[in-house]
């Protein structure tokens, strides 16, 4: 497709950096999963026991990559972190047994699923749509993507991360209540997957608010780390 077909030029693929490769991931679709740790369940006000799980979603360019800074986004005044493990997907498909599911995995990344928390609350009383909790400019700050070639497929590994160096959040990958095949799996019944997209896979306890200032630190064992400043 020639460029002088379009009536304006078109906007730039949203893509991130692989570890250990000078090409580019390119983003198709960005999942989240919700509430996929029992303690955060709990602090959000939800029962912890597992039920099927439930997704929302950001826009490829949400994505934040190459450590660049957080813009502190407008219409709210109580914006929050939630750090998550990403998996980036190399292959696509529906109905995707959990036993398999894996194999559709290219690897994985780091993530903060930055959320107006009081626009979102809004939202959820009124039974309206997250997005404008959720899928706001740089809402997605990312890591580079980390071949699963390279660690493997990490199932367990601390989930942590520190605000101006406190730490607010710690949790492990095996408390996740629908793991990563599970989730791929469930997920595929309900969309066709595509190679390039990005699942979000949910956050531990210990969500909070930041300001104009503020530094997160944070990483997810066997994966790497993100550091952000929010501006």
């Amino acid at each position: 497709m020639q460029k002088d077909q379009f009536i304006f030029d078109p906007i730039p693929q949203p893509t991130l950096p692989v570890v250990g490769s000078d090409k580019l991931f390119p983003v198709h679709r960005i999942y989240c999963v919700g509430r996929n740790y029992a303690d955060h369940a709990i602090e959000m006000g939800h029962d912890p026991n597992r039920e099927p799980p439930f997704f929302f979603q950001k826009n490829p360019d949400c994505l934040v990559t190459d450590g660049r800074d957080f813009p502190y986004p407008p219409a709210t005044r109580d914006v929050h972190f939630e750090m998550e493990m990403v998996v980036a997907l190399g292959k696509g498909g529906a109905g995707i047994a959990s036993e398999s599911a894996l194999e559709h995995v290219f690897g994985y990344a780091v993530g903060l699923d930055m959320t107006r928390r009081d626009l979102q609350g809004q939202a959820k009383k009124l039974g309206r749509p997250w997005e404008v909790g959720k899928a706001f400019e740089a809402s997605a700050p990312c890591s580079a993507v980390v071949p699963a070639s390279r660690i493997g497929h990490p199932a367990s590994g601390a989930v942590w991360l520190n605000v101006n160096g406190t730490e607010r959040q710690r949790g492990d990958l095996d408390q996740l209540i629908w793991n990563v095949p599970e989730t791929i799996a469930y997920l595929s019944t309900l969309f066709t997957l595509q190679v390039g997209d990005l699942i979000f896979t949910g956050t531990p306890a210990g969500v909070g608010p930041v300001v104009r200032g503020d530094e997160m630190h944070g990483g997810v064992e066997g994966i790497g780390e993100i550091r952000v400043r929010v501006v």
